[in-house]
């Protein structure tokens, strides 16, 4: 990994790619310390924490905390990925678009989710508002004149709006101009920039105060199980099934080409960690929409108490109420656990069709007088390859969702307030993974072109 990073900053394209990714993150991590309009810090301060809010929190990278103009991060651009994703499942236009599009066809989709992306920001901002307007926090919210009050929650709105809108087009630069998926990218430094505080929070479990050996025992715990999680999350994104296919000889003008043998690398992870990112913003979007609108439903009991219950379960097994800590059922955990574990491996089944078609492979490998050995071609091959998928796709789903449930089972000690959960360790790990693979990719396009040339 780290040959591949010297040789990238000595080939000057793809340093500048690099120097050009670099400043983007600088300007979103600068962002993440401007407030929005209007704020005022000290009664911000003041207003307690919630296990949802320190989940988003730590996506942000501490934006949330102070309500930044980047406080919504880029989730709201995430849903309406999906939302546009599973709408071109059921309406033939979109679906038509998608697949026959060709370029044309994704900027359009692209397009459409820009506007639900903003759509959606300006829900989310507005619920945002009116959450922390009760606190005291906005500056000029209950002030006498009624145009003053409408002016204060227009600044703070459209200045939310604008964030995402901001983080929309740094991710998009990202991911045409820099190196790795900028979407992807910024969740990950949003992640690590929380990793100095949770090294702080092992230091003080064991050089605070007298000695114990439980601390000990604990901080050990999470280092050894920080390396597992790693490691094993690394060898699975690493790991591939390689499909043989054979050429015959063939002519090609005026010569005689000669057989060829080659293989497919499948992934055993090909969705890579979007699964996680996906499902993650999809668990916490309702629970979060529902606070905004109603901060009260903590202390509440009903239909809605229990989906907000089932959503924030993946954080910790009690919440913050006004009187103190309610501890929740094990029933809610279980659920949320079982909920999530369905939704990465659904996820991850969704994505991974989305970028490998069995029949369009199987298609192209017989234009090219190719054939699997064993394999008839045409349907039987195409048959052949999504059942290999398909074990391949169930297996790692499987494995990704272990990992991010897993340090659920550790909520009763410190390993709640860090950033070494399975979560958070499959989307640094995974994002680390793909973006030192296309820098990999990089330097070899550029190798061989100055070969060829």
């Amino acid at each position: 990994m780290f040959n591949t990073i010297k040789n990238a900053l000595k080939t000057p394209d793809v340093r500048k790619r690099v120097l050009y990714t670099l400043l983007l993150i600088v300007i979103f991590r600068l962002g993440c310390f401007i407030s929005v309009p209007t704020v005022n810090t000290v009664a911000l301060n003041g207003v307690g924490t919630n296990n949802l809010s320190d989940m988003i929190n730590m996506i942000t990278g501490g934006a949330f905390s102070r309500l930044s103009i980047f406080a919504m991060s880029i989730t709201p651009y995430i849903t309406a990925s999906i939302v546009i994703q599973l709408l071109g499942m059921i309406i033939p236009s979109l679906e038509k678009l998608t697949k026959e599009g060709g370029e044309e066809g994704r900027n359009k989709i692209n397009r459409y989710t820009k506007i639900l992306t903003i759509f959606l920001s300006f829900v989310e901002g507005l619920g945002l508002y009116l959450s922390y307007r009760g606190y005291g926090v906005f500056i000029g919210a209950f002030a006498e004149s009624g145009f003053e009050r409408f002016l204060t929650a227009t600044i703070v709105v459209m200045s939310f709006m604008a964030g995402t809108a901001l983080l929309m087009w740094l991710g998009e630069q990202i991911t045409n101009k820099g190196i790795g998926n900028g979407i992807s990218m910024l969740i990950f430094v949003g992640i690590v920039a929380g990793l100095p505080r949770a090294v702080i929070t092992i230091k003080d479990l064991l050089f605070t105060g007298t000695f114990s050996t439980t601390n000990l025992i604990i901080a050990l715990g999470i280092i050894i199980g920080a390396i597992i999680l790693v490691s094993g999350v690394v060898f699975v994104q690493q790991a591939e099934r390689r499909v043989q296919v054979q050429y015959s000889k063939k002519v090609v003008g005026r010569k005689m080409v000669g057989a060829q043998n080659t293989h497919i690398p499948l992934k055993l992870a090909m969705a890579g960690v979007m699964p996680i990112i996906f499902a993650s913003s999809f668990m916490t979007f309702p629970a979060m929409i529902m606070q905004l609108v109603n901060p009260n439903i903590v202390d509440q009991t009903g239909f809605w108490n229990v989906i907000y219950k089932l959503s924030i379960a993946t954080s910790t097994f009690s919440i913050t109420t006004s009187s103190g800590v309610e501890k929740l059922h094990v029933g809610y955990s279980i659920a949320n656990a079982v909920i999530y574990l369905l939704l990465i491996v659904g996820f991850t089944f969704f994505y991974t069709y989305a970028t490998f078609n069995p029949a369009e492979v199987s298609s192209n490998i017989k234009k090219n007088g190719g054939f699997i050995p064993g394999i008839r071609a045409g349907k039987p091959t195409t048959q052949y390859l999504s059942s290999i998928i398909s074990k391949l796709t169930l297996f790692g789903g499987f494995f990704l969702a272990i990992i991010a449930i897993l340090p659920m089972m550790m909520r009763f000690t410190e390993i709640n307030q860090l950033a070494f959960g399975g979560t958070s360790i499959l989307i640094v790990v995974g994002v680390a993974l793909e973006t030192v693979q296309q820098l990999e990719s990089q330097l070899v396009m550029r190798h061989y072109k100055g070969f060829l040339e």
